[in-house]
């Protein structure tokens, strides 16, 4: 990637147990990177439950078709219903950014 495109961060507080989440998330990563725009996620859960998945866009206008992608609408609901006790979306243009890899 580079500068500058948008990033998703969205930080969730789950419920206790599964119930569906993990194969409906597997089914949504499959389904964003399918949709224009998309250029990649990363994504970590803590053994508290806290989690932050951040995903990367190259405009406003895919991040809407996005959020508004009649089946991320559905399971945007039972999300609500469901699998988080608390989350929050922040969207961000990232302007620069910077790397380091060890050289092996």
């Amino acid at each position: 990637m580079s500068a500058p495109y948008y990033a998703v961060i969205f930080t969730s507080l789950r419920t206790e147990g599964d119930q569906g989440y993990a194969e409906a998330a597997g089914h949504m990563l499959a389904l964003a990177r399918e949709q224009p725009g998309f250029l990649g996620v990363e994504s970590a859960r803590g053994d508290d439950g806290l989690g932050i998945t951040v995903s990367y866009w190259s405009d406003e206008a895919a991040i809407l078709a996005w959020k508004q992608h009649p089946e991320h609408v559905a399971i945007r609901e039972r999300g609500r219903s469901t699998w988080y006790a608390h989350f929050q979306t922040r969207v961000c243009k990232v302007e620069r950014e910077y790397a380091f890899q060890r050289q092996t």
